[in-house]
């Protein structure tokens, strides 16, 4: 396997663009079509749930087709929450390779996105571990676990605003 660091960032960056960008097809290629997408909640305990079955999480979809759901109702105004569509400035940052396994790399990485609405900016940040398959010189994610940061969230979060 010959990918490079570069390589690694340059996937991470433009995922985070097709969101700012709204190219929402092109954010969904990103994905391979068993993706594991999940973002924990925190306990009453200040610990991040650790089960998706059978503890709380903020987002939890086992394949793609929660995802592919999930834009489909962006794209045609069927999301209260999505309608007007943010304006969004995802940063990504920190990025590291932490493991390599045959085909598949581990990374984490930290974001902060800043997210526009009815006048009013939030600001969303955290920790992200994904891991990538490699296929010849293209990546795609297998798994992604962000870890949202914040400790008081005013909206329902969605997939932009991470």
């Amino acid at each position: 396997m010959t990918v490079s660091y570069e390589s690694v960032c340059k996937f991470l960056y433009s995922e985070a663009r097709y969101l700012d960008d709204r190219q929402w097809d092109e954010w969904l290629e990103c994905y391979a079509p068993d993706v594991v997408y999940w973002m924990p909640a925190w306990d009453d305990d200040d610990q991040i749930t650790e089960d998706p079955q059978s503890q709380i999480s903020l987002i939890y979809y086992p394949t793609k087709d929660g995802l592919e759901d999930r834009v489909f109702r962006i794209k045609t105004e069927r999301s209260g929450a999505s309608t007007p569509e943010p304006r969004t400035s995802h940063n990504v940052n920190n990025v590291e390779i932490v493991g390599v396994r045959g085909d598949e790399i581990d990374v984490r990485y930290n974001f902060h996105t800043l997210n526009h609405r009815y006048k009013v900016t939030d600001q969303f940040f955290g920790t992200t571990f994904v891991t990538l398959r490699v296929s010849g010189e293209q990546l795609s994610i297998t798994h992604k676990k962000i870890v949202l940061k914040n400790d008081y969230i005013r909206q329902v979060i969605d997939v932009y605003h991470i």
